[in-house]
């Protein structure tokens, strides 16, 4: 076969875009002014039928626009007025009148972001879920995923913890991956990828926020978002590829408006508080439980270190350590100034942010944020070519103690005070350790992140235009933890030879380019659009982390230099590279018949030569039944809409170089040499999981819009997955990774309905809601008795369970644990973890209305969660020692109380005691009832009007956030997991003028 030259190969597709850029049909410049009432009306978008170059009106209600072809269409849009067709003939000159209309039809013109495109949402085919501005903007937030919590069927978003710059875990419908890691969305903020990883590192912030998580989308200030947009189907996420595998969160932040200039300031302040569910044993009850485990231990003069009973501290003494370590309330405010507006062709949005949060730890410690966000759209005045920049910079500063204080809470009751009549720190003789001393130990964290985007179009004529997508992204996050000598007695004399610092530095940078090229047409009752891009993307990440010690001086410890001893633990330079060409055609017949198809085809760095491309796709279809013939005149039914999708993605989420054959630096030496030690073995031939992704939706409106209703159905099946293969330990190694033949598969029913009962010029007033049912289940997993996975999962279970020991009660003669036997081997190990527990969320819902009356409006919002967590007893020492207890723990073995729900108490010396309760942390009677219903949202607001010049509108709102939560879980708080400050209830005054 004869080879044909790389230009050969690219010479049609050469002729056809050089044909694109010459060939052109008649054209001719249209203009005139559009009306209401027999005023002129601005914000009208003009234009031609079957293109995509448009004009807006100014405020004279002018417009001018460049048609094409010999007889023209004209379309005259309006979200408050009723839309316009006009045929142009050979006019230059059009006058036209547009007259009001009710807003029942205002679902045809809700425009959806679906990516790489935009689409009605009438006419979509795949699953979106979108939240506004205004139910962002109206919540007393630092992070945006907490303003959109519970607002989206099929998304479950949880708080890691309540302090602020902490992170948040999100999964849209379920896990596909055996590993936590592989389950993360992708996030697009105005086009640019964001990082979805945290920005932490986890084993420096580990203990001080919530899994060590820092949320990438902290930078992003929610009051500067437009929409927030999450694709879930596999129509929608399939022109991502692999990148949607576990559905795609678009960000759209503000932009200005035509021939309208804004200036408005928003000053908040608000007052947060730790919100309380736990109630512990009171000074009596901890010291009879702390008596009991002595004398149930057998010994009968207490050691000279049971201060809390022995009479050295006062048994008298009540503290509320709970109120005293994160129960106070806490400050905070956030100044927002943005100007937005347009001038011919250039339209803008710049915003400076201001944001300082206290924490409830007190001891100046808190969370700053400032930065600003600018966008700009430049068109030339024939509107063929357009520019829009987008540009986001943040700082910010988070500044904690290097432990969670949630942890102190368990002080004995009757501890002493934390100082002493004179100020100074109270060490009572030597008895006890300070906790407030360990302040000085802290963990400070900075982060700068810049993203740069640029979006480019150009009308080529035909029907055909060019669009590139650019951006950039730098996130640059220092990470320091002290722990200096001063955090001790200072009677044990310990100097500051041993003070540490634990620092780590991580700059992240990526760039990536998506060129696509667009086509529409349209003829009778047919319309095709159709899309051709590519993506290349690169991303490096410089990782560095040493620990620092033995300082001549704590003055200075924040020198890593000054430290005697410098030990690197950490030294990486990783880079990811990722490519894609991706394909879309969209049919639509007669407005109700719309099929729509998606190809990607993608490659990554993170499999080796063998596996390094994939191919993905899915087809989507909508019916829009109620334009049918036989249905537009029903009066009841304003809307309906049958759809479906079927596709596959994948996921190379499994961090970069596992094929390789790596190796990794000692941290011991040999004969002064620092040696290398292999740390993965080579697989050129693992790859991509795949996940196939199926639904059908109806979607319906009732009695002029009032009344909306979707249902929705999905079945995914993810396999393929990448773990870790056991080997031999003759190997030298514990696994490989490779792909297994393990499937889970995510099933779910999702309802969302809004109703609005009343809708007038003077009242609206709207209820909207929605509702998940998720189901997961590890379908294969062949050999899982030897894998890793083995007391973790098991077949035909769900993905949220945990296998656990059965806890049978306590033996009525010993006071200790006893838990079944399954294997009737008689003793109790690992093997007999076989209980099968269902774990985390089990179904969700959302409620919420909004009533607006003239200058007055309110609104709020319920979240319902029924799910099943640990309770604090997964991470509490055993009963009975010097530690506090939850008082639901009190119902404990004595010989005078046999039939009781907790094994006797023990001060350690008990060996049988101490494996019963080690066994007891892993069994099902830790896995609690957690569910519970938020009042997550409410609202209060006054808009006032202004006849000065200067100023237009003055708007003030009350805002609450988390105000009340009923649940019967007993521990800490049903959302957040483990030892950490639990979620805060706000209340937030914020005034916006607007000038």
């Amino acid at each position: 076969m004869k080879k044909i030259p790389l230009p050969g190969r690219f010479l049609p597709v050469l002729l056809l875009c050089a044909g694109a850029l010459t060939a052109r049909a008649q054209t001719r410049t249209l203009s005139g002014t559009v009306t209401t009432e027999g005023q002129p009306l601005a914000g009208v978008s003009v234009s031609q039928e079957g293109r995509s170059t448009t004009a807006v009106t100014n405020s004279q209600g002018y417009w001018q626009l460049t048609t094409e072809g010999d007889h023209p269409v004209l379309l005259f849009r309006h979200p408050d007025y009723a839309e316009e067709r006009t045929e142009a003939g050979t006019k230059t000159t059009l006058n036209t009148r547009l007259t009001r209309r009710e807003r029942i039809s205002e679902i045809e013109e809700v425009v959806v972001n679906a990516g790489y495109y935009k689409v009605k949402d009438r006419e979509r085919t795949g699953s979106i879920a979108r939240v506004t501005a205004k139910d962002i903007e109206n919540q007393p937030v630092t992070n945006v995923l907490s303003a959109v919590q519970g607002r989206m069927a099929g998304v479950s978003i949880t708080e890691n913890s309540g302090t602020a710059g902490g992170g948040f875990d999100i999964q849209i419908r379920g896990k596909n991956s055996l590993r936590p890691d592989g389950n993360s969305p992708l996030i697009i903020i105005d086009g640019v990828p964001a990082n979805t990883v945290s920005n932490s590192f986890s084993v420096i912030s580990s203990g001080v926020l919530s899994k060590g998580d820092v949320s990438p989308l902290n930078s992003l200030n929610p009051s500067d978002i437009e929409s927030f947009e999450v694709l879930k189907d596999a129509d929608a996420t399939a022109i991502y590829g692999s990148r949607g595998a576990n559905g795609v969160i678009l960000i759209t932040t503000k932009h200005g408006s035509a021939n309208r200039t804004n200036l408005q300031l928003s000053l908040s302040t608000n007052i947060s508080k730790a919100n309380r569910f736990l109630k512990l044993a009171n000074t009596q009850e901890y010291l009879q439980m702390r008596k009991d485990a002595y004398k149930l231990d057998g010994i009968a003069n207490y050691p000279n270190t049971a201060y809390d009973v022995n009479g050295t501290w006062n048994q008298e003494r009540e503290t509320d350590w709970y109120r005293r370590f994160i129960g106070k309330e806490f400050t905070g405010t956030q100044q927002h100034l943005a100007w937005s507006g347009g001038v011919n062709n250039i339209r803008w949005y710049l915003s400076l942010n201001h944001l300082e949060q206290e924490s409830s730890f007190g001891h100046g410690f808190g969370y700053r944020r400032k930065g600003f966000d600018f966008s700009s759209t430049i068109s030339t005045p024939d509107k063929r070519l357009k520019i829009s920049p987008t540009f986001q910079y943040s700082i910010q500063s988070n500044k904690l103690a290097d432990t969670d204080l949630t942890r102190q809470i368990f002080l004995a009751p009757n501890a002493p005070e934390i100082y002493t009549p004179d100020g100074a720190l109270n060490w009572q003789n030597n008895t006890f350790d300070n906790p407030y001393a360990k302040l000085v130990n802290t963990y400070n964290t900075d982060i700068n992140m810049l993203s740069m985007g640029m979006q480019t179009e150009y009308d080529l004529g035909r029907n055909f235009a060019l669009k590139l997508n650019a951006g950039y992204t730098s996130t640059i996050q220092s990470e320091i933890k002290l722990n200096p000598s001063s955090a001790y007695n200072p009677s044990q004399g310990i100097s500051s030879a041993v003070s540490s610092n634990y620092t780590g530095n991580a700059v992240r940078k990526s760039w990536i380019a998506e060129p696509q090229l667009h086509w529409n047409g349209a003829w009778n009752r047919h319309q095709i659009t159709a899309l051709l891009g590519g993506t290349w993307e690169n991303r490096q990440d410089d990782l560095f982390r040493v620990l620092a010690s033995d300082f001549s001086s704590n003055a200075l410890i924040e020198n890593v230099s000054s430290a005697k001893i410098q030990k690197v633990l950490e030294d990486t330079d990783r880079e990811y590279r990722y490519m894609a060409f991706f394909a879309r055609m969209n049919y639509s017949y007669a407005g109700r018949y719309i099929w729509n198809l998606t190809a990607r085809r993608d490659g990554s760095s993170r499999f080796g030569p063998n596996k390094r491309f994939a191919t993905f796709g899915a087809v989507g279809a909508a019916w829009l039944f109620s334009k049918e013939p036989f249905l537009e005149n029903v009066s009841w039914l304003s809307f309906g809409k049958l759809r479906m999708s079927a596709g596959t993605a994948g996921s190379d989420l499994i961090g970069d170089y596992q094929f390789l054959d790596t190796y990794t630096s000692s941290s011991s030496n040999y004969a002064g040499i620092i040696g290398l030690y292999p740390s993965r073995l080579y697989n050129p031939n693992f790859s991509w999981e795949k996940t196939t992704k199926l639904e059908g939706a109806i979607e319906a409106g009732f009695f002029q819009n009032k009344v909306n209703l979707t249902i929705a159905h999905y079945k995914h099946r993810s396999s393929n997955q990448l773990t870790g293969i056991p080997l031999p330990a003759t190997t030298g190694f514990l696994t490989v990774q490779s792909n297994f033949p393990a499937t889970i598969e995510n099933t779910g029913t999702e309802v969302e309905f809004q109703i609005t009962p009343i809708r007038n010029p003077d009242i609206n007033w709207t209820f909207y809601g929605n509702f998940t049912k998720p189901e997961s289940k590890l379908l294969e997993f062949d050999n899982i008795e030897s894998s890793a996975y083995a007391y973790t999962y098991e077949v035909g279970a769900s993905m949220n369970v945990k296998k656990v020991y059965e806890l049978k009660g306590v033996n009525p003669e010993t006071g200790i644990y006893e838990f079944t036997d399954f294997n009737q081997d008689g003793k109790i190990d690992i093997q007999d973890r076989r209980k099968v527990v269902d774990f985390g969320i089990q179904y969700q819902a959302g409620f919420g209305s909004d009533f607006h009356f003239k200058n007055f409006n309110t609104g709020f919002f319920l979240q319902f969660v029924k799910q099943r967590q640990y309770l604090p007893d997964y991470n509490l020492p055993v009963l009975g020692g010097m530690r506090n207890v939850p008082s639901y723990m009190l119902d404990y073995w004595t010989p005078d109380n046999k039939d009781a729900v907790y094994m006797r108490p023990t001060t350690g010396t008990n060996s049988a005691a101490m494996k019963a309760y080690s066994q007891y942390q892993s069994s099902d009677r830790v896995i609690a009832d957690a569910s519970y219903l938020r009042l997550s949202h409410l609202h209060i607001g006054y808009k006032i009007p202004f006849t000065t010049k200067l100023i237009q509108e003055l708007q003030l709102h009350l805002q609450a956030k988390n105000l009340f939560t009923i649940t019967r879980y007993p521990g800490l708080d049903p959302e957040v997991q483990g030892l950490y400050m639990p979620t805060v209830t706000t209340y937030s005054l914020t005034a916006t003028f607007k000038f």
